[in-house]
């Protein structure tokens, strides 16, 4: 079967994987409403093209953080790769580079910060989350720089795991053959099997529930690399995020598994964009599926989006080479969009391009 959008390989991976896998990595918080709608927001969110515009040549290049990248669509951490391929986040790391695009590796990863690093060049950021005991945090910041990762995406919406009911009900645990390759020589690596998910007693055990925006200093001080707020869904947190000296904001609402019942986040992209002021970038994660997503997270204000599920899906459908199709079809998608909205370059791309179901009158004031 010929693979024509991204949303087709979740169906393969559901047939391929485990099904306590297959749930681990689809499944959201609660009664899973945030998680439908982080897709359905989108359509919600219609477009004002614009014709008769010279779109001979599209520019997708855009710079984050500084560094070079060939389209604004990244890759989100996404924890434990291996469990969906052998090959894991090394696949992963793999496709990103020969995309030319940034990849997000999660502290819960199955392949460490130096196995990623050994893939070859590519541009990487570190998710970090922060445990109780400081010096393996600090370890393991020191152990990316030396890596060659650039930036620190500080996860900060799981004092403590969301209810994962899909988990609990599997008894979910890492599986014995693999381990969280960064914390391994820490004796941190294994997940204890449970009579709950065993992930949300491994986070209990291990992450601090004290982690506040003092933190945020704190880790300015063991590193230099760029920190961006990773679970950022309201302007009062967006404008401290700035105040705390976030190099960037990441709107995510942790894939729908942390609370349930928060907006989607391209609902509350804009209010983050605003409050930001645009002193520092804003990216999205979440809910994205097609190149039509991203043109709409640009023209709300995103200077970027990070995708998670559809990376894990591909992974599991056919590895490295399932990665790199899930990005070039957002990446032609998104291409295909632009031009039929009349932009050449992400520049190009405003809010006048789009309308959405909460700003009629705006619309309205406009025609």
């Amino acid at each position: 079967m010929e693979i024509t959008n991204v949303n087709e390989y979740e169906a393969i991976a559901k047939q391929k994987l485990p099904k306590m896998i297959f749930d681990y990595y689809a499944s959201g918080a609660e009664d899973q409403w945030t998680l439908k709608e982080n897709q359905n927001a989108f359509s919600r969110i219609l477009f004002r093209p614009r014709i008769l515009i010279d779109v001979s040549k599209i520019d997708m290049t855009t710079t984050v953080l500084g560094f070079n990248i060939s389209m604004p669509i990244m890759i989100a951490p996404t924890a434990m790769q291996k469990m969906a391929h052998p090959e894991g986040e090394y696949a992963t790391a793999r496709a990103a580079s020969a995309a030319g695009t940034i990849m997000t590796l999660s502290s819960w990863a199955t392949s460490s910060v130096e196995e990623v690093a050994s893939t070859g060049p590519g541009i990487r950021f570190f998710q970090l989350y922060v445990y109780k005991d400081r010096n393996v945090v600090a370890q393991l910041v020191r152990r990316a720089e030396r890596a060659g990762f650039k930036a620190i995406a500080l996860t900060v919406d799981t004092p403590r795991l969301g209810r994962r009911e899909a988990d609990i009900k599997n008894r979910f645990t890492l599986p014995p053959f693999l381990t969280l390759k960064n914390f391994e020589g820490l004796n941190l690596g294994k997940m204890d099997k449970s009579d709950d998910s065993g992930l949300a007693s491994y986070v209990a055990g291990q992450i601090d529930r004290s982690l506040s925006w003092k933190d945020v200093k704190w880790l300015q001080t063991i590193t230099s690399l760029p920190i961006l707020v990773k679970g950022v869904l309201t302007a009062e947190d967006a404008r401290l995020a700035v105040q705390h000296g976030a190099a960037g904001i990441i709107v995510s609402n942790h894939g729908a598994r942390q609370l349930d019942y928060v907006p989607a986040t391209i609902i509350a992209l804009e209010e983050v964009v605003k409050a930001a002021q645009g002193r520092i970038p804003v990216f999205l994660d979440g809910g994205v599926r097609r190149g039509t997503d991203v043109f709409k997270a640009l023209a709300l204000g995103a200077s970027g989006i990070f995708i998670g599920r559809p990376v894990v899906f591909s992974l599991a459908a056919d590895g490295e080479a399932g990665v790199r199709k899930v990005l070039q079809m957002l990446r032609d998608e998104f291409e295909l969009t632009m031009a039929l909205s009349g932009c050449r370059s992400l520049k190009e791309i405003t809010r006048n391009h789009i309308v959405t179901d909460w700003d009629t009158p705006r619309a309205i004031a406009r025609l």
